[in-house]
């Protein structure tokens, strides 16, 4: 057994062992595996908000160690930081010591608020992540250890990499390339209906201060209302014209988020919103103007602020017996690097995701076992 910290300034090694190719790697009278069921409930139970992703990053790293894999930590150290001071931390595991791995297998192990406990009703599992994206992670390692019994991977054919920082801007995979390596192909968890995904929207976020003056409501010639420059640009950009593809359909715009003001009778001295932009044609930049061209012909003093853009995700979708789909919803696709093939595939809904009823079948959790094995024999094939 190898545990691996890893920053991108220090590579330690704590322990090396022999590796044995005509050794099983998994012994399930021995093991500790849990079954899937058993590993996704053990999943979904760990509060893992992103930010406070440490404890279900533990768990994964003493499951993966007591299947013989090897196993390598990685900080994540975004200035973004976690809300409860743990470290948050990247977790890959493999067979023996050869961390170049044909095929990696990933999703990520942090979840929106609020965390709901899991629940089973019937031939269903409810709870926080239980969709997005735990029952990914567990199907995925479930495929992985059946395809280590059935003596189908070996040493060098694949890896697992499990992310933090996934639902706040993709921190933990753009940490990841620092790990140094580099894969033919990659298969990203999300929950995509048991299809694999043809490809996802691009998207661009904006951020609109206005600043006023302040003063008593009874004399607004003695002011300046923030609030009344904002909510012009907000207007006109919920009417402006956003590209569309045969693709992916149209580019929507979200005001997601407004505030304003502190109080009915006093002129608002601030206010700010917050805009999603889902980009289904164009690049983030040419997005970007068409905002800033329609804020400015408002005629409005408004700070304007862009984070996080990429347009369009391209996967591939040519393995045989899969329905295709495209997602609206933003994955760590794009943030990482490479040339590899890249398919999306997972259990569950999108639609429930996020949400306080979000849950899925049981038999969608088994089938995304199958789906994962397929996959990543196609990859080796």
């Amino acid at each position: 057994m190898r545990l691996i910290t890893l920053s991108p300034l220090l590579f330690l090694v704590n322990a090396v062992h022999s590796f044995d190719s005509q050794t099983a790697i998994i012994d399930e009278t021995t093991s500790g595996s849990l079954s899937l069921l058993e590993l996704h409930k053990s999943l979904v139970e760990i509060g893992s908000i992103s930010g406070n992703e440490h404890d279900a990053g533990a768990f994964l790293i003493s499951y993966l160690k007591k299947q013989n894999l090897t196993v390598e930590i990685q900080d994540v150290d975004f200035i973004e930081s976690s809300v409860s001071g743990q470290r948050r931390q990247n977790v890959l595991a493999y067979i023996g010591d050869k961390r170049k791995t044909r095929t990696l297998v990933t999703s990520h192990i942090d979840t929106v608020p609020p965390f709901w406990p899991y629940e089973r009703r019937g031939d269903e599992i409810w709870g926080r992540g239980s969709v997005d994206a735990k029952g990914s992670v567990a199907a995925q390692i479930t495929a992985y250890q059946d395809l280590i019994l059935a003596g189908k991977i070996r040493e060098g054919d694949v890896a697992l990499l499990f992310v933090v920082g996934e639902e706040t801007l993709g921190v933990g995979m753009k940490q990841a390339n620092e790990l140094g390596l580099s894969w033919e192909t990659v298969i990203f968890g999300e929950p995509t209906e048991l299809k694999l995904a043809a490809g996802h929207k691009g998207i661009t976020s904006v951020h609109l201060t206005a600043k006023g003056k302040a003063g008593h409501s009874g004399y607004p010639s003695l002011g300046r209302n923030a609030n009344s420059m904002l909510i012009p640009a907000l207007y006109e950009l919920g009417r402006m014209e956003l590209p569309w593809s045969e693709k992916y359909g149209n580019t929507t715009l979200n005001i997601g988020r407004v505030d304003g003001g502190v109080a009915a009778n006093v002129i608002a001295e601030d206010a700010m919103a917050k805009i999603a932009i889902r980009i289904a044609a164009g690049t983030p930049e040419e997005i970007q103007k068409l905002v800033l061209d329609v804020v400015e012909k408002t005629g409005q003093d408004l700070e304007v602020n862009f984070t996080q853009g990429y347009g369009p995700v391209h996967c591939d979708s040519d393995v045989e017996g899969f329905d295709t789909i495209t997602v609206n919803y933003g994955t760590d696709v794009p943030n990482l690097e490479g040339d590899h093939k890249r398919y999306l595939y997972g259990p569950g809904d999108i639609l429930v995701a996020h949400s306080d009823h979000e849950h899925l079948k049981i038999s969608d959790l088994e089938e995304a076992v199958r789906g994962y094995k397929k996959l990543i024999e196609h990859s080796l094939a």
